[in-house]
């Protein structure tokens, strides 16, 4: 079934729709898009009680804005570029990285990630990426996608923490920046898709 406006996603929308062109813009994008995860992964923006890493902000936003299929399938390259040892996770280094820091802590988090990116390009593909409201809910669900395996893999690596401390370790400090960055994509991916109406006016 071909697409129709009412069902394209940000990234369908500009440039090639078809053929070779497609492709080549998809190949772009995809780069484009792990480039964008390991930067946003390094800015850290000072806040209390920790400081806001921009990682969860570009795995939303590039979700909504890729759709399932690409946006699965930048996820996909930035977990490899990560396997092979590149310093692209907000955690790792030159001395941490590849699959042994993939499989600390963080894991959960990563497989987070690609729930989130799929549902978040689910989600524009029916339009909820549309308006304030709708956006909104999408990253709610995209940012509980991401918590539950997060949390439950710090469960099993730490089984004789008590529940209240998994929630310490790995959600309750970061609910004041995940707020703020929810808010902001939920205001940046709608607010383009009304500069693109008003342009096609």
């Amino acid at each position: 079934m071909s697409l129709t406006m009412n069902d394209k996603v940000l990234a369908e929308v500009f440039g090639p729709s078809e053929g070779v062109g497609l492709r080549v813009k998809q190949a772009a994008l995809v780069i484009f898009g792990i480039a964008v995860l390991a930067i946003a992964a390094k800015i850290r923006v000072p806040m209390w009680p920790v400081p806001i890493t921009m990682g969860t902000f570009a795995v939303l936003t590039i979700g909504a804005a890729y759709g399932p299929r690409l946006g699965l399938a930048t996820m996909a390259g930035y977990l490899l570029v990560g396997v092979m040892g590149f310093d692209v996770f907000a955690g790792s280094s030159a001395e941490v990285s590849g699959l042994a820091y993939m499989m600390g802590g963080t894991g959960g988090y990563l497989v987070g990630y690609v729930l989130a990116t799929v549902a978040l390009g689910y989600a524009a593909r029916r339009s909820w990426d549309r308006t304030l409201l709708g956006m909104a809910l999408a990253l709610i669900v995209g940012n509980v996608l991401i918590y539950l395996p997060g949390l439950a893999w710090l469960s099993a690596l730490y089984s004789d923490a008590s529940f209240s401390q998994i929630l310490a370790w790995g959600l309750t400090p970061f609910l004041v920046g995940d707020v703020l960055k929810l808010a902001l994509a939920a205001l940046l991916v709608p607010g383009i898709w009304t500069l693109i109406g008003r342009a096609r006016t």
